[in-house]
């Protein structure tokens, strides 16, 4: 199957090998993993090959004064909460049934096949940009289907934003199943989770779960589409938060799998799954294709009104129609 990508591209690591690097970005890329910085600090680190978690993620997502608003990866004991260390890495796409695999709690690999543009800085100024080829497997090895990736890192006023534009195709069939994980996953940094107890560094009970229309917390957001939610509370005595951002081009709206634990995932395909209708399968043919588009705000120093959020995410969506 051929895929036409030029309209589309227009719109703890290993050693770095290599580096290039322009104003106040820099892109510092091993065998493994590419390390995204501004002014010299560390703003989010792209895992592609990675043995332990065999599906491409970014960890360490910093705000633009390096406040990490993702949780640690691995977990620290005595500082985060230890469940699901490998599933939870920091913001990652994955899908619990892909044709019957499960690459969501890694019985099924995705395997980064190439990269079809090199991580650089973007011509426009304050960016990052790279594109990529995976490869969905089933628990045996055999091909699913594959998709092309493109990921941007770019500030916004708001903070440091980090966008997903995926187009997934193969040679045969396949399908997205209907259940709670699927789709793009968020774990924030421990002490911005709504539950109390546990470990935290900060107050517990701190955080808050925030989505369009004046929604709060999780019983008001799990299972609802959503425009943009976002999870929210202090680190280091600062406000700081993780927003997802779903693109109002994608095929179908993103209901919310929202937990007082600090996880989201923003999840196109089911219904059954959230008590909202029949179980869904939704089918890609040869020939066909399905395009998901999603971007992650990570925001500190201020707390931003529902208003500044929707304009934030009105921004994204107009950047890339």
């Amino acid at each position: 199957m051929k895929v036409v990508l030029v309209a589309w591209l227009a719109c703890g690591l290993l050693p770095f090998a290599a580096t290039a690097c322009a104003g106040d970005w820099s892109v510092d890329r091993s065998e493994g993993a590419v390390l995204v910085s501004l002014e010299g600090q560390p703003v989010v680190e792209y895992a592609f090959a990675d043995e332990a978690i065999p599906r491409p993620y970014f960890a360490s997502l910093r705000t633009p004064a390096g406040v990490q608003v993702t949780r640690n990866h691995p977990p620290v004991a005595g500082e985060d909460r230890m469940d699901h260390p490998d599933y939870h890495p920091g913001v990652w796409l994955a899908f619990g049934d892909l044709s019957g695999a499960d690459n969501w709690r890694l019985e099924a690999s995705v395997e980064h096949v190439r990269f079809i543009q090199e991580p650089t800085v973007g011509a426009e100024a304050g960016s990052v940009v790279w594109a990529v080829e995976n490869r969905y497997s089933d628990s045996t090895g055999e091909t699913i289907c594959r998709s092309v990736a493109r990921h941007t890192v770019r500030l916004a006023p708001e903070g440091v934003l980090v966008t997903y534009d995926v187009t997934f195709f193969g040679d045969s069939a396949f399908a997205f199943g209907d259940q709670e994980e699927m789709g793009l996953g968020v774990r924030v940094a421990t002490p911005l989770r709504v539950e109390e107890g546990g470990p935290d560094p900060a107050p517990p009970g701190a955080g808050q779960i925030v989505a369009d229309g004046g929604r709060r917390g999780s019983a008001e957001v799990w299972g609802k589409p959503a425009d943009w939610v976002d999870y929210r509370g202090e680190l280091h005595g600062e406000p700081a938060g993780l927003a997802i951002f779903c693109h109002p081009g994608n095929f179908r709206p993103s209901r919310m799998h929202a937990r007082d634990y600090g996880f989201i995932c923003a999840n196109p395909f089911s219904l059954a799954a959230f008590d909202a209708g029949e179980s869904l399968r939704t089918t890609v043919k040869p020939g066909e294709s399905l395009r998901l588009r999603y971007a992650v705000l990570a925001h500190g120093g201020e707390r931003l009104t529902d208003e500044r959020l929707e304009s934030a995410w009105r921004a994204y969506a107009e950047d890339c129609p």
